[in-house]
């Protein structure tokens, strides 16, 4: 197993969040997390990445407890988050932000492969190399935060909500990439409120309510589920006459 909840409770100050919460995610999988606003989506990204401390259980990461972690440590040992809203260095070029995605490493013979990697998946980024980020679209600024990821050589992207504001064109290419950054051995542990795109290509999925998980399964299982179809995927079921 590469990543592995186990009990998480996580708080706000009093504002209980997260409630022993488990999850697993084996390697090359993707996975998906489901559920409505203010249910816990986000704060299991910050979880996973250090940017909040859980109150009670462990966060494990191919075999190791690392709840305790600093951020930095967590991403060299292989985690990389796609932020909610990009969150680029607008005034930095395009280049410049995908160097920042691999600040913990040296330069290198493996940086300009990774480099190579991220302008083959994404061509627009290396047409857009030398632009400053602020000025990009939001279709492109997302690409530009998935390359960043990825030049810090992940075995595990945490992305969260990928198709945030982008056209519908747009979310097609995203998901499209995800897909080919997966088969190309990299798991993805991915927040979104877009279910039906998340279904289409999520090998599992969990469904948070209120910080807890109230369903879990394969995806096709899912996409089968009665309450998933009406409550997120938009199909009302008809009684039977």
């Amino acid at each position: 197993m590469l990543l592995e909840f186990n009990d998480i409770d996580t708080y706000y100050g009093d504002l209980h969040v997260l409630k022993k919460v488990n999850y697993s995610i084996e390697a090359g999988e993707i996975v998906s997390l489901l559920g409505g606003n203010a249910c816990g989506k986000s704060t299991t990204m910050k979880t996973i990445m250090g940017v909040v401390r859980p109150a009670r259980g462990t966060v494990i990461f191919d075999g190791q407890p690392i709840e305790k972690l600093p951020t930095s440590e967590r991403v060299k040992r292989g985690i990389a988050p796609v932020l909610e809203a990009r969150r680029l260095f607008p005034r930095m070029t395009v280049f410049e932000n995908l160097e920042m995605g691999a600040y913990l490493r040296k330069r290198g013979a493996e940086f300009d492969q990774d480099l190579d990697r991220v302008y083959s998946l994404f061509p627009r980024v290396k047409e857009r190399r030398n632009q400053v980020a602020g000025t990009l679209s939001g279709g492109e600024q997302q690409m530009v935060a998935m390359g960043r990821a990825l030049m810090a050589r992940p075995r595990l992207l945490c992305m969260d909500e990928p198709s945030m504001g982008l056209s519908p064109i747009f979310v097609d290419q995203v998901f499209d990439i995800i897909q080919q950054i997966n088969k190309q051995g990299t798991t993805i542990f991915m927040v979104e409120q877009n279910a039906n795109m998340a279904l289409s290509i999520a090998h599992r999925a969990y469904v948070l309510q209120t910080g807890q998980v109230v369903l879990s399964g394969s995806a096709a299982e899912l996409r089968r589920n009665p309450m998933i179809r009406e409550a997120y995927l938009g199909e009302m079921q008809v009684p039977a006459a």
